[in-house]
């Protein structure tokens, strides 16, 4: 084997396990938060905070779909003002 081959290798061997550590940590509920500074803090979110973040998320997806379906569709504008403040009175 000849260098180029372990050089491969080993970058290889690095991403693998970078993949595997990254999905085990978001298996577990496990948080990477950096800081200004760049120093790395782990931090495992409660049931509590991963319930909170995936309603945020439920919550986004179902406004982005709002948002799709008015800037498709052929409407009046009156439809359009009141479509909007729907959204912002969610």
């Amino acid at each position: 084997m000849g260098p180029f081959e372990m050089v491969v290798a080993i970058i290889f061997i690095v991403t693998a396990g970078k993949i595997i550590q990254t999905k085990q940590k978001a298996k577990h509920g496990i948080v990477e938060d950096r800081d200004f500074m760049g120093t790395k803090t782990h931090r495992r979110l409660n049931s509590a905070e991963t319930q909170q973040m995936q309603d945020e998320i439920k919550a986004l997806k179902e406004r982005i779909q709002v948002l799709e379906r008015i800037a498709t569709e052929n409407s009046s504008a009156h439809d359009l003002n009141r479509q909007i403040e729907e959204l912002r009175s969610r």
